[in-house]
């Protein structure tokens, strides 16, 4: 194979997290007395994790006070509550399987509070991950390169013989900003017109892709 680590985002490429999201955003929103926002509003807003998210649903003139307030709601409904509807997409759970008998290391990296990306990973794959890697104060926020090098150093892996995937032209920018080419998966949050933009290698139609397009 022409890679043997493969690194992946979480939210919208492994995992279907929106309802859950929305639905701790909205909870959030009801707390405050602020405006609820649409699904489709939250899944334009995820991407740059839980403080952006908030930042972008709440109201513009919100106040440092209450803003820290919201996202303190959201946090705390959220891990309650992360499971509710969130499931893996279709075929990834095999693709992982695939890539480890294959012999290729996998990762994840994600701006999902580094609590809150191991819990859902480990409850939905089990111990397959190599590494996973969330939101933590070490390192700043994807499209930041720092946490995708962190894994690359961990396994001991060749760059040139990695590749990441993603479900947003947030990943796109995190991968070149590493890099590495990026695998644009068009089953996540964002549509593929913005993936091809924002200059991804390769297009995944189907969980299966992400390895046909990378042998």
């Amino acid at each position: 194979m022409k890679y043997n680590t493969y690194i992946f985002d979480l939210d919208g490429t492994l995992l279907d997290t929106l309802q859950d999201l929305a639905n701790a955003v909205n909870y959030a929103m009801r707390q405050m007395n602020y405006p609820e926002r649409t699904i489709d509003e939250v899944r334009r807003f995820i991407g740059n994790g839980i403080r952006l998210l908030i930042k972008r649903a709440s109201p513009q003139d919100i106040s440092s006070e209450d803003y820290d307030k919201t996202l303190a709601i959201f946090t705390a409904y959220y891990l309650d509550h992360i499971a509710d509807f969130t499931k893996p997409y279709d075929g990834i759970i095999d693709v992982i399987k695939t890539l480890k008998q294959n012999g290729c290391k996998v990762a994840v990296v994600s701006n999902k509070a580094d609590e809150a990306a191991k819990k859902v990973v480990e409850d939905f794959f089990g111990n397959i991950f190599d590494l996973v890697i969330g939101k933590m104060d070490r390192f700043p926020s994807k499209p930041a390169p720092d946490s995708v090098l962190y894994v690359i150093e961990s396994l001991g892996a060749d760059k040139a013989k990695c590749v990441y995937s993603g479900d947003s032209e947030v990943d796109v920018q995190t991968a070149h900003n590493a890099g590495l080419p990026c695998v644009g998966v068009t089953w996540g949050n964002r549509d593929v017109s913005e993936l091809i933009a924002a200059g991804a290698e390769y297009i995944a139609e189907r969980p299966q892709e992400i390895i046909e397009k990378t042998k």
